[in-house]
């Protein structure tokens, strides 16, 4: 980079980028964007040049295209009236701790290749632990355990997988793999992270656990005969994954009784709490993680709902050696004097990939800037709008409110074709977003709340864009249809 030549241009091009983000953000917040785009497929792709440019191009120019021909065939995950999947939130102050992450250019493998990235990220996973309510024995200053900032909970139940095989194993699981002997526990309620993770890691498909009726949590009873029946067959009981907040329905799985037979039977638990665990900031929702006192593994999508930008899961474990242990590989060109006397923690031996940029310093902006206050009150907001559209729903003649926790609700009409015609309506109209699932064998929709721009009269006009797609979805059925 030749600092006389790029430097002035990216100042000004950095200054234009924060006007079109403080624009676009106004115009999400107000509502004069579209939440999904308006064009066909391929629209975007077509109006970009089919071959890539010989020379340099201006950043004003580069940036002027991505507001003119990128933004436009954009999904707007940070609208109001985006209540699709879960919330994946953002904030000025995350935004600006991303430029400066990326500015530095950090690469974070090891504490020798970024002492002070390193220990942030050790200091800020410590105090987010503390902030949530979790035990002692997750803090680095434990000794035995600590925390590392993840891409996805996706990642995190891949590495509490491996941490789990290398113990049940007795480290035999480096050598020889898995050899068809090891089970993962889970219910059909779990992320579908879980299924790959299992895939990924050798396990191949596992059964799953039956869940209590009508709860979709994972019935305790039903994982101590599963496990059970596995040792009489001669398999080696390996993890179990509980979900704090599930997608369906966002379902607690009771992990008192699921730890209780995890420590008795000396089976990894891994926590999956990657929407649900933010709330445990508020101490009204502190009862989420009741029992995760036994848990090996605990993980929570700092991007879900803590105004944090993809990708921050925040992972911790109890047992670190059994971590690094099954994850280190150490050829001699990463060795180095700070390693070998074992005095810091080295990322690269909690993570998947070696490389990693520097990403503690986007949730330590971001915890700094909102205060543990700020934080909580943003969860408490999106709660009680999401009690105002639960409201709405119940109250009305024709729909059904299916299930109501913390930001998400869950709703059908009268029956499945309704429900599904309603869905296959509100998809093709640009206003708002859902998702359509299934609970019980039973067409739903979702709307998950957690934009920062959210407000009731943004519930209230979802609500009535609802209903019309209802009033005009087609005909009622005939009297027992389902």
């Amino acid at each position: 980079m030749s600092l006389g030549n790029e430097v002035e241009p990216f100042r000004a091009a950095v200054h234009e980028a924060v006007d079109h983000l403080v624009d676009h953000w106004r115009a999400l917040a107000d509502e004069r964007l579209p939440v999904e785009p308006l064009r066909a497929p391929g629209a975007t792709a077509a109006a970009l040049p089919t071959e890539p440019p010989e020379q340099g191009e201006p950043l004003d120019r580069i940036l002027q295209d991505t507001w003119d021909t990128v933004v436009p065939g954009l999904v707007h995950w940070q609208h109001p009236a985006f209540l699709a999947y879960y919330p994946t939130s953002n904030s000025p102050a995350s935004v600006l701790a991303e430029l400066v992450t990326a500015g530095l250019g950090v690469q974070g493998m090891m504490w020798a290749t970024g002492p002070a990235a390193t220990e942030l990220e050790q200091v800020v996973t410590d105090w987010l632990a503390q902030a949530l309510g979790l035990p002692g024995h997750f803090l680095h200053t434990s000794g035995n355990g600590g925390g590392v900032i993840q891409d996805s909970a996706s990642s995190a139940v891949l590495v509490a997988v491996v941490a789990a095989l290398h113990r049940a194993s007795h480290g035999r699981w480096r050598g020889h793999g898995t050899e068809g002997r090891y089970r993962l526990y889970r219910t059909d309620e779990a992320n579908s992270c879980v299924a790959k993770a299992a895939r990924v890691a050798g396990l191949g498909e596992s059964a799953a656990v039956p869940t209590l009726p009508g709860t979709a949590r994972m019935d305790p009873e039903a994982l101590r005969g599963r496990i059970a029946a596995d040792r009489r067959d001669g398999a080696v009981p390996a993890i179990v994954v509980a979900t704090v907040g599930t997608t369906n329905t966002c379902a607690v799985d009771p992990l008192a009784e699921i730890g209780r037979i995890c420590r008795e039977e000396g089976v990894w638990l891994h926590v999956d709490a990657a929407y649900a665990g933010s709330a445990a900031l508020c101490p009204e929702h502190r009862w989420l993680n009741d029992g995760v006192e036994a848990a090996d593994s605990y993980a929570v999508n700092a991007h879900k709902w803590m105004r944090t930008g993809t990708p921050c899961n925040v992972m911790w474990t109890a047992d670190r050696r059994s971590l690094t242990e099954a994850m280190s590989v150490s050829p001699a060109y990463l060795r180095n004097d700070a390693t070998d006397a074992g005095h810091v923690v080295d990322y690269r031996d909690w993570q998947i990939p070696l490389g990693r940029p520097m990403r503690a310093l986007k949730l330590w902006y971001v915890m700094r800037a909102h205060g543990l206050t700020g934080l909580r009150d943003a969860i408490r907001h999106d709660v009680r709008m999401a009690a105002l559209l639960a409201e709405l729903v119940a109250g009305e003649a024709g729909f059904h409110l299916v299930a109501h926790q913390l930001g998400l609700v869950v709703f059908r009409l009268d029956t499945d074709l309704r429900t599904r015609e309603v869905a296959e309506s509100l998809a093709g109209d640009p206003a708002v977003a859902l998702t359509a699932s299934a609970v019980d064998g039973r067409q739903v929709l979702r709307a998950a709340l957690g934009s920062p721009l959210l407000t009731e009269a943004t519930v209230h006009r979802v609500w009535h864009t609802i209903r019309g797609h209802a009033r005009s979805g087609g005909p009622a059925p005939a009297a027992g249809a389902r």
